[in-house]
């Protein structure tokens, strides 16, 4: 690497099943074992309920089920991430942390041509790390931009 090249994108990597994300590490604040939700009436269906953070209410949203994934069904092993998404600070439900890594910005791949509308919404591009592929989230993309506007 010579030196006029930018510094490597420092990203945490997860997995959710048998796939891997990651997600910039300058949006995660903690990382922190699974606890139970408290259920939220009417909330949408990737949305676990809240936990209590220090004192601060603390949205847990299923990432499995957002991704369209299915349901995951939390055990001892899941972590939460908790990260920053635009103005608000929620927890993100994965199995397992698997890594973190100092990606070159040319080594992000686009999102492929085939994928859905869906999925280029949540996934910024992918990543070939040592024979796997690490599917980029895009965070601001994961709470509907109503939940902002409701709350205003």
């Amino acid at each position: 690497m010579s030196q006029t090249d930018t510094p490597p994108r420092e990203l945490i990597a997860f997995r959710i099943g048998d796939q891997e994300f990651c997600v910039d590490i300058r949006a995660v604040r903690e990382i922190r074992g699974w606890s139970p939700a408290t259920p939220l009436p009417l909330a949408p269906a990737y949305v676990r309920g809240v936990i209590n953070l220090r004192g601060a209410v603390l949205p847990i949203v299923d990432l499995g089920a957002r991704l369209g994934l299915g349901t995951t069904e939390p055990e001892a092993r899941h972590v939460i991430i908790v990260a920053r998404v635009g103005l608000r600070t929620v927890g993100l439900l994965v199995e397992a942390v698997s890594d973190i890594l100092g990606v070159a910005e040319e080594m992000i791949q686009p999102t492929p041509d085939i994928a859905c509308e869906v999925v280029r919404a949540f996934v910024k591009g992918v990543i070939p790390v040592d024979g796997r592929m690490i599917s980029l989230i895009a965070l601001d993309g994961l709470l509907p931009e109503t939940e902002v506007e409701e709350a205003a």
